[in-house]
C-alpha cells in the first residue's frame, strides 16, 4: 500500500469528531481532501454489538450521554447513511476506511464496500474479528498501541496461518502522547521483527511526530484531525488540525522527494562555479619587504578562488621567503616565492 506518487500513504483519522453528526461529518471529508491525504478513516460503532451498560468511559468528557453506551449508540450510522459517506469519499479521490469494533461492524462494512481494515489497538486480541476480517480476504492495518510483543507474535502468527495480508502501525495508547512515548525506535524493530510494511499511528497533536517517523521508514501515517483542539470529544486535543495536517503532508511529500533522489558525495561537479566563488586563496595581511619569511602570522585567506595559492596549501608556504616587497592584502603565488 503506497499513498500518492508511490510514497507514504497518510490516513486522517475522523473517529468521533463528528460527533454523530452527518453534516460535520462531511465537512471533515472535504478539508481532509483539501489537506492531500490519501484515506480518511472513520470508526463503526454498533452499541449493543461491542459494549454493554458496564463499560466505562475512558474518558469522562460527555455531558449528555449516560453511559459509554449511550455514547457508541450516537455514533451509528445506518447503513444507507455509511453508503453515502463513502460515495463522496470516492467524489472527492480519498480511500474510505473504518475501524470494525464488532463482527456486526465487519457485515456493515462489507456492504458498504471497503478495501482494507483497519484493527484498532483494543481489537488486536480480538480472535473473533479477525477471524471475520480474515475471511473478507482484505489488507488488515495492525495497530499496536496496548500490545506487546508477545500479543503481536500470536496475532501475526494468527494472522499468517489464514494467509492475510497485513501491516503493523508504532502507536502509544496516550492521549496526548508525550516525546518520551512516541516509541519511534519500534518502527525498526517491527520491520526487522515481522518483515511486513510498517508506519506509525500518531495521538501527540503534533506535527513533528509523524515527520520524524516517515525519515525512519514508516510507509504509513495514521492520526486524528478536528477541525479545532478545543472541540468536544475524547480525541480532540490529540489531533492535528487541518491546517496543521496540510503542513504535515507537504512536510512528508517533501522528505519523499529527499530519499527519492540521493547525493553522491564523490561528485561535486554541479558546484565548480560556486566553489571559484566562494573558496579562497592566500594573501599577506600586512606589508612585507623582500627576502621576508613567510609565517602563520602573516597570511589571510581571501574570495576568490583562483588568484593565489590554494588556502589548504598555506603550510607549504610558511618559512619561504617572498622575492620582492608586497603590500598589504596582495595575493600570494608560487612565482612570489625562493
Amino acid at each position: 500500500m503506497r499513498g500518492k506518487n508511490n510514497g507514504v500513504f497518510i490516513i486522517a483519522e475522523i473517529a468521533q469528531a463528528h460527533d454523530g453528526s452527518l453534516g460535520l461529518l462531511h465537512s471533515y471529508i472535504d478539508a481532509a481532501a483539501s489537506a492531500g491525504v490519501d484515506a480518511i478513516k472513520f470508526q463503526t460503532h454498533i452499541a449493543e454489538a461491542e459494549s454493554s451498560e458496564h463499560e466505562p468511559f475512558r474518558v469522562n468528557f460527555s455531558y449528555e450521554d449516560t453511559t459509554r453506551f449511550d455514547y457508541w449508540k450516537r455514533m451509528e450510522f445506518s447503513l444507507t447513511e455509511w453508503k453515502d459517506i463513502k460515495a463522496h469519499c470516492d467524489e472527492v479521490g480519498l480511500e474510505f476506511m473504518s475501524s470494525p469494533f464488532s463482527n456486526a461492524a465487519i457485515d456493515l462494512l462489507e456492504e458498504v464496500g471497503i478495501h482494507r481494515y483497519k484493527v484498532g489497538s483494543g481489537e488486536v486480541n480480538n480472535f473473533l474479528l479477525l477471524e471475520k476480517i480474515a475471511n473478507t480476504k482484505k489488507h488488515v492495518i495492525i495497530s499496536s498501541g496496548m500490545s506487546s510483543y508477545a500479543e503481536l507474535d500470536k496475532t501475526v502468527e494468527f494472522l499468517k496461518a489464514r494467509h492475510v495480508d497485513f501491516s503493523i502501525l508504532q502507536c502509544t495508547t496516550s492521549y496526548p502522547t508525550q516525546p518520551e512515548q512516541f516509541g519511534l525506535n519500534v518502527i525498526g524493530e517491527l520491520k526487522s521483527r515481522y518483515k511486513v510494511p510498517v508506519g506509525f499511528s500518531d495521538h501527540s497533536s503534533k506535527i513533528e511526530t509523524c515527520i520524524a517517523a516517515a525519515a525512519l521508514g514508516a510507509e504509513i501515517l495514521e492520526f486524528h484531525i478536528v477541525f479545532d483542539k478545543t472541540m468536544f470529544g475524547p480525541d480532540a486535543k490529540s489531533s492535528l488540525t487541518i491546517d496543521e495536517t496540510s503542513t504535515l503532508v507537504n512536510s512528508i511529500r517533501n522528505i519523499e522527494k529527499a530519499f527519492q533522489h540521493p547525493i553522491d558525495k564523490n561528485d561535486n561537479s554541479k558546484f565548480l562555479g560556486l566553489k571559484q566563488i566562494f573558496e579562497k586563496s592566500l594573501a599577506i595581511n600586512k606589508d612585507l619587504d623582500e627576502g621576508h619569511e613567510i609565517t602563520f602570522l602573516d597570511l589571510e585567506a581571501k574570495k576568490p578562488k583562483g588568484f593565489g595559492i590554494r588556502a589548504d596549501n598555506y603550510e607549504k608556504v610558511i618559512g619561504r621567503r617572498i622575492n620582492k616587497g608586497m603590500k598589504k592584502w596582495d595575493f600570494l603565488n608560487d612565482d612570489d616565492l625562493i
